[in-house]
C-alpha cells in the first residue's frame, strides 16, 4: 500500500499455528521507542522503521481476528485483512497525538475485518439497518454473556434478552442465530494436531475500553459518509426509494410506494435494487481508493 513495504511476509498461510508462534518473536515496543521510529516513518518513509511498528503489532492483530473467527471464514484471511490495516494504521498515524499507535491501529485492525466480513456474507449488506449489523458482530458475545451457549435455538427468555439488548426483533435473533450456527467452533478446539495452545488463548477481551469505543464511533462516523457521497450519486428518485426500502427500520411497503410515484411495484422493485447495486460499487470502490491512496 502506498510506498509502505515489508520484508515480512504478514499473511498466515499454511501453517496458521507456526504463523502464531513466529509473530511472537517479534518484540513489544517501548513508548520512546514507538515514537521515535514512527516519526522516522513519517519524515524519511524509513520502511525499516514501518517494518518494526507492523510486526511488533502482529499479536495484537491476530487477537483481534480470533474474536471474529466464529463467522465461517478462514481466520488465515481475516489475519491477512487485519494486517492490511495495520498498516493502514502505520501509514496513517501521526506520532505527535499523544497516544500509542496500538490505540489508533485498533480501528484501522477492525475496520478491515469487518469490511471482509460484511463483503463475505450474503446476509449483511448495505441496506440493513444499523441494529441488525450490531446483532450480527455482537449475537455470540451476548450468548457467552447470558449462559447461551448451547447448540440449536435459544430458550424464549434468552432470545427476548438479546432482542432487547440489541433493539431488534425476536424472529431476527432466532433467525441470525441459526444461520450463524453452523459457522461456531469450540474455544477449546487445538490451533493445531500437536495441541499447542488452543483458540480461546488468542481471544480478545470482551470488555471495551475507552479506546474501542471512540473507535467504534469512528467507523461508524466514516460509514455514514461513505453512504452519504454514495446517495448523492443517485437520481432523487432512486435516493428516496432506497431510503425508504433500505435505510429505515420500518421500510415502506412497496405498495405505498407504487401509490405515491404512480409506477407499479415490480418498477419500485427494479429501481431499489438498481439503486442498491450503484450504493454498493460507490462504497467499494471508496473504500479501495482509501486503502491504497496513502
Amino acid at each position: 500500500m502506498g510506498s509502505l513495504s515489508l520484508n515480512f511476509d504478514t499473511t498466515p498461510e499454511g501453517n496458521l499455528s507456526r504463523y502464531l508462534q513466529e509473530i511472537r518473536h517479534f518484540p513489544m515496543l517501548e513508548a520512546q521507542e514507538e515514537l521515535r521510529l514512527a516519526k522516522k516513518w513519517r519524515d524519511v518513509k524509513d520502511n525499516d522503521a514501518a517494518h518494526r511498528l507492523v510486526t511488533s503489532h502482529l499479536r495484537l492483530v491476530a487477537k483481534i481476528a480470533m474474536g471474529y473467527r466464529g463467522y465461517g471464514l478462514p481466520v488465515g484471511e481475516l489475519i491477512s485483512e487485519g494486517n492490511v490495516g495495520m498498516m493502514q494504521a502505520v501509514n496513517r498515524f501521526d506520532p505527535e497525538k499523544g497516544f500509542r499507535l496500538s490505540t489508533y491501529a485498533m480501528w484501522w485492525i477492525r475496520a478491515a475485518i469487518q469490511e471482509y466480513i460484511l463483503h463475505s456474507w450474503s446476509l449483511v449488506k448495505m441496506g440493513t439497518t444499523a441494529a441488525q449489523k450490531k446483532l450480527f458482530f455482537n449475537l455470540r458475545k451476548l450468548k457467552g454473556k447470558i449462559q447461551a451457549i448451547e447448540d440449536g435455538d435459544m430458550t424464549p427468555e434468552h432470545t427476548t434478552e438479546i432482542a432487547n439488548r440489541l433493539n431488534v426483533s425476536e424472529t431476527e435473533v432466532v433467525n441470525m442465530n441459526r444461520r450463524m450456527a453452523g459457522a461456531d467452533h469450540s474455544l477449546n478446539a487445538p490451533l493445531s494436531i500437536d495441541g499447542d495452545g488452543e483458540w480461546q488463548d488468542w481471544l480478545e477481551d470482551d470488555n471495551d475500553s475507552q479506546e474501542e469505543t471512540y473507535a467504534e464511533n469512528e467507523i461508524l462516523g466514516q460509514r455514514r459518509e461513505l453512504l452519504a457521497d454514495a446517495l448523492e450519486g443517485l437520481s432523487g428518485r432512486e435516493s428516496h426509494i432506497l431510503e425508504e426500502r433500505r435505510l429505515k427500520d420500518s421500510p415502506t411497503t412497496l405498495e405505498d410506494l407504487s401509490r405515491q410515484y404512480g409506477i407499479s411495484r415490480e418498477r419500485i422493485r427494479q429501481i431499489e435494487v438498481r439503486a442498491f447495486e450503484k450504493v454498493q460499487k460507490s462504497v467499494r470502490n471508496a473504500v479501495i481508493n482509501q486503502r491504497y491512496s496513502c
